[in-house]
């Protein structure tokens, strides 16, 4: 039995693919829970993301995991076999560590996979389909995109223009919890851009739409984490003062919040600072507002360069993470080595205590019978001693007979050196 990984990421496979393979929660759920009754494939995790989807697993072989990934899909398995990456053993074991610890994502060291990857293993425990091995595997990957997280740079840099907004009202205001945010449209940009500053603690998140479905999607996204505001976009220039932040990204061919408007709310707030920043290519926001005290202006080219040299400061401390996470591979391999020769070490004992038990039984039932004690314990020595070297001189046969000698020179140099410490005083 091997550890596997197998699957597609955005690096393999189309968007088209990668939806066809996708599981939502539900549905993996009803899968998993039914390959529970499975005797040939029931120790499995499923990642699956926008831009992968994984499937972990303790098996005989990759061919099968890729057979149930396939026919759970309704995918033929020679189209899907062209996109999919396989790994065994050590190398599944540094892809997972690798996927945890953000080394592997689209946005290199984006910090939500780590939680997607163990959301996926908590739905895979609750259908009953992990066992303590591959347990064991996914808490220690766990271990080491910590180790990565804190020890090394890989993340700790904006390299999403959602991301650098919300690091750059940090800098700007040093209490978050005390700040209003206006998101000028809910496209995917701003999406973000309130997901992370929601994450950040912000007090409240105005939100300011022309369409009033996509604002209530976006409300929805984001309520349970922060105070959320839907306004009119008719109503844009009357709030403007409320925000300390505003971020615009309409797709406007005209420019939506003008210098008059921000010259005003700035006059309403008697102000206090205001983080205007522009994602709009063309510009929302008239470029005379950075003229204007108390008013720090910020553009798409602006945030780039910044975004730049973030992404090249994480592709520097990604090479360190590497190294880091190739060291902890070893470590575990060597630990799963160490216990695997525990289990089989403990299971020679025993063998070796029965064979005690049975002739030390049948000595005493012969002195019991009257035979000669030192007949009956020279007889039990050498039977016992028979017994229990019998396993060691097949092994020494066998590997006399092979055609390569280095098994039998292995054998022979390690044996006498395990029995020259035997014969030590103080070594038993």
């Amino acid at each position: 039995m091997s550890f596997f990984a197998l699957g597609v990421n955005h690096q393999t496979a189309s968007v088209a693919l990668r939806e066809q393979i996708a599981f939502n929660s539900e549905r993996l759920k009803a899968l998993l829970a039914e390959q529970r009754h499975h005797h040939n494939l029931n120790d499995l995790v499923v990642v699956s993301t926008c831009n992968r989807t994984e499937v972990y697993a303790m098996a005989e072989n990759a061919d099968m995991i890729l057979d149930w990934l396939a026919q759970t899909n309704g995918i033929d398995v020679r189209q899907l076999s062209n996109h999919v990456y396989r790994y065994e053993n050590s190398d599944a074991v540094s892809h997972l560590m690798r996927v945890a610890s953000g080394l592997d994502s689209l946005m290199l060291g984006e910090p939500q996979i780590l939680g997607q990857v163990k959301t996926a293993l908590s739905v895979a425990r609750d259908a009953e389909v992990v066992s303590q091995d591959l347990n064991r595997i996914f808490e220690y990957a766990f271990y080491a995109a910590k180790r990565v997280r804190s020890e090394t740079a890989v993340g700790s840099h904006a390299v999403s223009m959602g991301y650098a907004v919300a690091r750059l009202a940090l800098e700007v205001f040093s209490e978050p919890e005390k700040l209003t945010v206006m998101v000028v449209a809910a496209g995917e940009m701003n999406r973000l851009v309130a997901k992370h500053l929601a994450d950040m603690g912000v007090a409240k998140i105005l939100i300011c739409n022309r369409s009033r479905e996509r604002a209530d999607h976006l409300s929805q996204e984001i309520a349970h984490e922060v105070d959320v505001e839907i306004i009119p976009f008719s109503d844009l220039a009357a709030h403007l003062h409320r925000a300390d932040v505003i971020s615009s990204c309409t797709g406007s061919l005209y420019q939506v919040i003008s210098f008059a408007d921000v010259k005003s709310a700035l006059k309403k707030r008697r102000y206090q600072q205001m983080l205007v920043v522009d994602l709009a290519v063309p510009r929302d926001v008239d470029a005379r507002v950075e003229s204007l005290d108390g008013v720090y202006l910020y553009g798409v080219d602006d945030l780039q360069s910044v975004i730049d040299e973030n992404l090249a400061q994480r592709r520097q401390a990604a090479v360190e993470a590497e190294v880091m996470v190739n060291q902890l591979v070893t470590r575990l391999v060597t630990q799963q080595k160490i216990y695997r020769a525990g289990s089989t070490i403990q299971h020679y004992r025993d063998q070796a205590e029965q064979l005690s038990h049975e002739e030390l039984s049948r000595a005493l039932e012969s002195m019991h019978s009257g035979e000669n004690a030192e007949k009956v314990l020279t007889d039990f020595a050498y039977r016992l001693t028979q017994k229990l070297l019998h396993p060691t001189s097949i092994l020494l046969r066998h590997a006399a007979q092979d055609e390569d000698p280095s098994h039998f020179e292995w054998l022979e140099e390690n044996l006498s050196e395990v029995f020259q410490k035997q014969r030590k005083p103080g070594i038993k």
